[in-house]
């Protein structure tokens, strides 16, 4: 347990953090972006509070899964829930040491360390048996039968832009190394995990651990990890700096903040869509709905002004 009572707050870095849309994504570009989203999370540490990064990985791994279907003639291929693994460590890596030079040049000397994290989902979950995320690169639809067949994989017409392989995207249920990462906040370590949403894995009768060739939603597996680890706040980090009603529309609104019966009501008028802040809203629904106090939805760049209560959108219970 958290023995200094240290306030605890799950920080989730959208994709945007890392990678960033119409960037040519290279590894110079990852590092800048890297130290630019970390700014507000070395003000948390400096207030004294126990903080846990989580991250997407959405970029990151659709180029894996490129590399191994472009290599797959030269080297035995890779499974993407070893991929996920993967990204896990080598993101990991560039936050731990973007943030420990933030905080060298503050005068603060914390360690900062990644987990590769495993989350529990059930092997029944409807999505392994009719996956629907998509990932990887377009397939020709002369290719597909072919590419099923050799591969077993399911493939999907993406819009109208192809095929693209689809993977399962379970629901998470608990994080395997929850109380390792508990007890190293309460040691002051400032810890990265469930990065891209963490390693689905599933329990067999025997108690053993088996993994799942999927994807788990990045803001679902942070609301489970903030759970876990009896965090007080889940900070939701993305492309806007506030929560929006009728988004795109003339009629946007957007919203200082609102409570958990709202964002339940506002999420069954379809105001959040699947693919954009709907899971973000259903994030932070799960995390109130089980103990959590506070989330805080708001950009990347104006984290520091939204923490100190300036934008950013606000839900409570």
């Amino acid at each position: 347990m958290n023995s200094k009572k240290t306030p605890i707050v799950v920080v989730a870095l959208g994709g945007n953090a890392i990678s960033r849309e119409f960037e040519e994504g290279n590894i110079y570009q990852q590092f800048a972006n890297t130290r630019r989203s970390l700014l507000g999370v070395s003000e948390l540490i400096e207030a004294g509070i126990g903080v846990v990064i989580t991250h997407g990985n959405g970029p990151q791994v659709g180029n894996a899964l490129i590399r191994v279907e472009e290599a797959r003639h030269l080297v035995p291929p890779i499974p993407l829930g070893v991929l996920v693994a993967d990204t896990e460590g080598g993101m990991g890596y560039m936050i731990e040491q973007s943030l420990e030079n933030i905080l060298h040049r503050k005068n603060m000397h914390r360690h900062v360390l990644t987990i590769v994290t495993q989350v529990v989902v059930d092997k029944n979950d409807p999505s392994i048996l009719d996956p629907t995320k998509f990932v990887g690169p377009f397939y020709k639809e002369s290719d597909v039968e072919e590419i099923v067949r050799q591969r077993g994989w399911v493939l999907k017409k993406d819009a109208n832009r192809g095929w693209r392989r689809v993977v399962p995207s379970p629901k998470p249920l608990r994080i395997v190394e929850r109380n390792i990462i508990r007890d190293l906040v309460g040691r002051d370590v400032v810890v990265v995990a469930c990065g891209g949403g963490g390693i689905p894995v599933y329990v067999e009768e025997d108690g053993t651990y088996e993994g799942v060739d999927g994807v788990i939603d990045k803001d679902r597996a942070s609301a489970v990890l903030a759970l876990d680890i009896c965090a007080e706040q889940l900070c939701i980090l993305t492309a806007v700096d506030k929560v929006a009603l009728n988004f795109g529309t003339p009629e946007q609104k957007e919203l200082d903040t609102f409570s958990l019966g709202e964002a339940k009501k506002y999420l069954a008028e379809g105001h959040f869509p699947p693919g954009s802040m709907g899971p973000k809203i259903e994030a932070a629904v799960q995390f109130l709905e089980g103990g959590g106090k506070k989330v805080l939805i708001t950009s990347v760049e104006r984290f520091s002004s939204a923490w100190r209560g300036e934008t950013g959108t606000v839900i409570t219970k």
